[in-house]
């Protein structure tokens, strides 16, 4: 069970990006995935660049959202597309044929499409409703351990999951979760992941 962290610029400053990451690494976040989705690609690329040393430095795998070809410039372990950014085999060509293509899925049926199109891991929902994603309903907690039994695949879950409720989260058969804001807003991040990790590691 693992905290996926992703380095979100709606939450962290331009000038932020490499302590964040630092903390975000060295809390203990199993993957880092670099999303910017208001800034221009060469600051993408800019920001990848920087962010990459600290991951490897860490043994963090590397994910860059949406864009393969900033994956491949900067030598990313994978790339993170949604449903509207192409196949999955098409995404890895772009990608320089990086090892981790992962997929946005909002639904049990998008869940199987991407274990069909060769995913190597998904992300699942939103949970609930969340400022990282607006205008996207909630798919609820229903869902997850039936997407757990259908999909073989690791499946990260997603969408306003907070320290407060990822109890309930993990209870509804989560396994492995992705944080977004409440993390980044947090005072202390790398004592925030050590908290998410005994949470994720607690029996239910």
């Amino acid at each position: 069970m693992s905290l996926y962290a992703i380095l979100d610029l709606a939450y962290v400053e331009r000038e932020e990006v490499v302590p964040v990451a630092e903390k975000l690494c060295a809390g203990g976040a199993a993957m880092l995935q670099l999303r910017a989705k208001s800034h221009p690609e060469a600051e993408i690329l800019e920001m990848a660049r920087e962010v990459r040393p600290v991951c490897a430095a860490h043994g963090v795998p590397f994910i860059v959202n949406d864009f393969p070809e900033i994956a491949a410039e900067v030598g990313a372990d994978g790339v993170h597309v949604g449903q509207d950014d192409g196949g999955i085999a098409e995404s890895r060509r772009r990608a320089g044929g990086c090892r981790v293509v992962g997929r946005s899925t909002h639904s049990l049926a998008q869940a199987e499409a991407a274990v069909t199109e060769g995913a190597d891991y998904i992300g699942f929902g939103p949970l609930h409703a969340t400022a990282t994603k607006p205008g996207r309903p909630a798919i609820g907690l229903g869902d997850i351990a039936e997407a757990h039994r259908r999909v073989t695949l690791p499946i990260y879950c997603i969408g306003g999951i907070t320290l407060d409720n990822l109890p309930t989260v993990v209870e509804a058969g989560a396994r492995n979760v992705v944080v977004v804001s409440d993390l980044l807003q947090s005072d202390d991040i790398p004592a925030y992941i050590r908290s998410a990790r005994s949470l994720l590691t607690t029996d239910h």
